[in-house]
């Protein structure tokens, strides 16, 4: 039975990272087999299969919402020529990509995940990545990639408040607190290396240049304080501030910090002003908007949108009275899909970045040209474009649910999940400190979501390590920082951010170039954990 609940992680392993089959026909085959599986070996019921279905189908809406609201933000600006004064305006602080690419998708990108999470970040950055010279493989995996540590604390500490919730109602509210420093503590080994993690990738794994490696070396230590700085301060505000806070404050404080001391060159090697490292794989030609002619569109002028968008997000999500007016007032939510009160699925539209992006391409067009008459066909070119992403969500969260759901059953199964977490823990319980992260990551791998992860995991978790005599909120720990190390790899998010930039069809060498970063990550915070009971 261990195989058939693994199905879910190993079909699409196979399909996509193995026969580097596309997403949509990889997704939808995984889909078909795991639905039939479950329904001859699971003894999942028809109308239960069907109510997952409806729900993947549902849950896809809110996703292709956010994936508009991107998309009409990016070619808004590429219409403005706002793309090319950002350009410019990361080119003034270093012509080096390795610089820039730590800037947009770790720092800036932090600070969208801080705001807003949920898959948003990585649609975010990346086509500000390719605006700066990379490909569109190689700014889908930094952006992804980037997107592990701050998810965490990410949409205002979602996965820690919500994720959590079960593992609370067992272990009392005073986890939430326990859990959050916990996690800053071992992200002071794990997380510290993120910064050196992606410049790696962008020398070693996206670039065939010989002399990599050394353009990586000579980068070590301006990376190494980054990462230690942006732990350090995020171990600080945990404590001082709140866990809810820590990826809004931490990535602000950086990027002021990282903009001061480039001034200086502090810890930069010479060859980042001599000679700047812009050596990636070979560029292909993108197909990009005319850009309007407009003469000296000034920086203000062309980053307001996505300080609007992160005013905006930071409003709806921290002033109570506006997120209850949000979350309530157009609400297309399915609650009791065929009368199962577990199957439920969330569409608030006006609480949805989604929203929140498509406002801000509005008020881009405004400022920028004054006048909307291009948001109409630059909304139907982008419509056209998230209908070939629409088939590879739907088919992919319909097998997540299906996975998801399976605990309702009449062979008096576990769910998938908890049948696969009970088995490892039986053979592992001894080493399973090093084990809680992986199974963080693995459910993030299906889910789509650090917060679903954590849902799904924690419970199951927390008891694993109190039948194991382990510290439960050390257990948690693994498990969320885990879960947000999934985001790397999550084939939904990969989906979507490849169609925000047009790369479609590669889901599968993408697949490849991240998931070993994300194993890097969880050993680590598994080494990190290791050596903080150690110490304690």
């Amino acid at each position: 039975m261990i195989l058939i609940a693994l199905l879910a992680v190993l079909i699409p392993l196979f399909l996509l990272g193995i026969l580097n089959m596309s997403a949509r026909l990889g997704m939808t085959i995984s889909a078909i087999i795991v639905a039939l599986t479950g329904y001859l070996f699971w003894k999942i019921p028809i109308d239960v299969l069907f109510a997952s279905i409806l729900q993947g189908m549902h849950k896809t809406l809110p996703i292709l919402w956010i994936l508009f609201g991107a998309l009409m933000l990016l070619n808004v600006l590429r219409k403005t020529g706002a793309i090319d004064s950002i350009n410019a305006g990361f080119k003034s602080l270093s012509l080096d990509m390795r610089i820039q690419g730590i800037l947009v998708a770790y720092l800036f990108g932090a600070l969208i995940e801080g705001v807003s999470g949920f898959g948003t970040p990585a649609m975010v950055t990346a086509p500000l990545l390719i605006a700066l010279g990379f490909t569109p493989l190689s700014a889908v995996v930094l952006a992804l990639v980037a997107n592990s540590t701050p998810a965490a604390f990410g949409a205002v500490g979602t996965p820690i408040t919500v994720g959590l919730s079960n593992a609370a109602q067992e272990q009392g509210n005073h986890i939430f607190s326990q859990v959050s420093s916990t996690i800053t503590s071992l992200d002071l080994l794990g997380g510290a290396f993120m910064p050196t993690i992606l410049v790696l990738l962008m020398t070693l794994t996206l670039n065939k240049n010989k002399k990599s490696q050394r353009d990586w070396l000579e980068m070590i230590p301006w990376t190494l304080f980054i990462g230690v700085c942006y732990s350090g301060f995020a171990w600080l505000y945990s404590r001082v501030i709140g866990y809810e806070f820590v990826s809004i404050i931490t990535p602000l404080t950086m990027l002021a910090l990282t903009i001061v001391l480039l001034r200086f060159n502090f810890l930069l090697p010479k060859s980042t002003n001599k000679n700047p490292w812009r050596k990636l794989e070979e560029k292909k030609q993108i197909v990009q908007p005319q850009n309007l002619k407009l003469e000296n569109l000034s920086l203000i002028k062309a980053w307001l949108p996505y300080g609007i968008v992160v005013l905006l997000l930071l409003i709806s999500r921290t002033i109570p009275m506006v997120k209850t007016f949000l979350n309530n007032t157009i609400n297309l939510s399915w609650d009791s899909i065929l009368g199962f009160k577990e199957i439920n699925s969330e569409w608030a539209i006006l609480y949805s970045p989604g929203l929140i992006l498509t406002i801000a391409s509005l008020i881009a067009l405004v400022v920028q040209v004054k006048s909307l008459k291009l948001f109409t066909p630059i909304a139907k070119d982008v419509f056209s474009t998230i209908m070939r992403t629409g088939l590879t969500l739907v088919v992919t969260l319909i097998m997540v649910q299906i996975f998801s759901n399976s605990g309702m059953n009449n062979g008096n199964h576990l769910s998938m999940p908890s049948y696969i977490a009970e088995i490892l823990s039986r053979y592992l319980s001894g080493v399973w400190i090093f084990i809680a992260p992986f199974i963080g990551e693995l459910g993030s791998f299906i889910t789509g979501s650090t917060t679903v992860s954590n849902l799904t995991f924690a419970s199951i978790q927390a008891d694993i390590a109190y039948d194991s005599g382990l510290p439960i909120h050390a257990v948690l720990a693994g498990q969320v920082i885990g879960a947000a190390a999934g985001n790397m790899i999550c084939v939904f998010n990969i989906v979507a951010v490849s169609g925000v930039v047009g790369l479609f069809g590669k889901e599968g060498e993408i697949l490849r170039k991240t998931i070993i970063p994300a194993l890097l990550y969880a050993s680590l915070i598994a080494i990190s954990t290791s050596l903080y009971l150690f110490f304690k």
